[in-house]
């Protein structure tokens, strides 16, 4: 946190760069792109506020889309602008041109509170490669810097953290600020017990999260597919299940550092199994940990069972602070959410201090509409990842030390 941070910037009469995360899912409707979830927006708007009442020039770059390096109208950052003009009062201006003249004097002619959004950065190869000079460029567009792209702050691209090299001063967002305090100097020091909940596909994903979290967690709870692949070392049938074959050692790696460093490392002990991949077909629930039992044959775990729910929720009851990354279950199809939905549930009736840590556990709360019950959600998919595993961000580690 020993980063300056926009609160501490004089920025009166200045323009100021603002890296923002308007990475929003669409869908078109009638010819036009129609965001459907305008959360990442909102979520930079205090730091936009904060500017634009210190009569700050904001300019925002942000990126959309997979546009490959080359425009494409498809990835255009125009219907965002469009979208933030009915979000914020006062002037909110679009620029075609990412860099160069044009730019550069849209940039200079805004009002003091004005907004200018920039084109999509990513429509240049540059961006994804740093290319220094083209950090250069979009650097003459402001005189201070300010990240508040925490979902891309693990990316060491031009816009994130390449152009911070060549402003006087570089602070993070109030956004930013908030993923840093709650991922990293909460977590550093948690009020126990201290319970993490990991879901998801794949052991892989999360290895790094679990070997970093071991030193301080009190309680492990396993979830969505990547306990087959814990069931796999313990020679518990899986069935038609997805298990990572070449992941089975690290998984076996994991069980036996819990167990050295006395972490309660629990896996579910039944499971929701299906025939088919898909809503209304058969499935039922059926225990796993015990002798002789596991997933059926031809059958696939898609959640966890009534007996793991149980389980589970005794010890949210008793956490008190909590950390959930990955959905336990397949909650995109209702026949398979109850796992996900109960544990979502646990957490907004617990008394600790709960963090969503990004990706699909995020989409689940949201869908559950239990979003305000929890103590902070974190807009960064990978970047939490990264963050929770101890590593360094680049949009992180450019910023201005204090």
């Amino acid at each position: 946190m020993a980063k300056l941070s926009v609160r501490d910037l004089d920025v009166a009469g200045k323009r100021v760069l603002v890296r923002v995360d308007f990475n929003v899912p669409v869908e078109e409707a009638g010819g036009k792109m129609r965001i459907t979830d305008d959360t990442r927006i909102k979520e930079s708007l205090p730091t936009i506020e904060l500017l634009r009442s210190k009569g700050a020039k904001v300019i925002l770059l942000a990126h959309f889309g997979r546009p490959k390096g080359q425009p494409n109208p498809k990835y255009s950052l125009k219907p965002v602008a469009d979208h933030l003009k009915g979000l914020v009062p006062g002037v909110v201006e679009f620029s075609p041109e990412v860099i160069g003249p044009k730019a550069e004097a849209a940039s200079k002619s805004l009002p003091d509170g004005g907004i200018l959004l920039v084109e999509n950065v990513r429509f240049f190869k540059e961006e994804e490669k740093n290319d220094d000079q083209f950090a250069q460029s979009l650097a003459k567009l402001g005189d201070i810097y300010v990240n508040d792209a925490f979902g891309a702050a693990h990316r060491a691209h031009a816009s994130t953290s390449g152009v911070a090299g060549h402003l006087p001063k570089a602070a993070m967002g109030l956004l930013m600020q908030r993923e840093l305090q709650y991922l990293e100097s909460e977590l550093a020091d948690p009020e126990r017990p201290f319970l993490v909940i990991l879901g998801g596909s794949k052991v892989s994903d999360k290895i790094g999260v679990i070997k970093a979290l071991l030193d301080r967690a009190d309680v492990f709870l396993i979830g969505g597919a990547m306990a087959y692949t814990f069931y796999r070392v313990m020679g518990i049938p899986t069935g038609a299940s997805r298990v990572e074959e070449d992941k089975v050692h690290l998984a076996q790696e994991l069980l036996n550092l819990a167990k050295a460093k006395g972490v309660k490392f629990l896996l579910p002990v039944d499971s929701v199994e299906t025939k088919e991949f898909k809503q209304g077909s058969e499935h039922r629930n059926t225990p796993v940990l015990h002798p002789g039992l596991g997933i059926t044959e031809g059958w696939q775990a898609v959640d966890i069972g009534q007996q793991t729910i149980s389980e589970y929720r005794a010890e949210i009851a008793k956490a008190r602070t909590i950390l959930w990354n990955g959905p336990v279950g397949v909650f995109e199809i209702p026949d398979f959410s109850n796992g996900t939905r109960a544990i979502a549930e646990a957490l907004a009736d617990s008394h600790a201090k709960t963090i969503i840590g990004g990706g699909d556990s995020v989409t689940a709360v949201k869908q559950f509409g239990l979003s305000d019950n929890m103590t902070f959600i974190s807009t960064g998919g990978g970047a939490s990842l990264e963050l929770l595993e101890g590593r360094e961000l680049p949009g992180v580690s450019a910023l201005t030390q204090v």
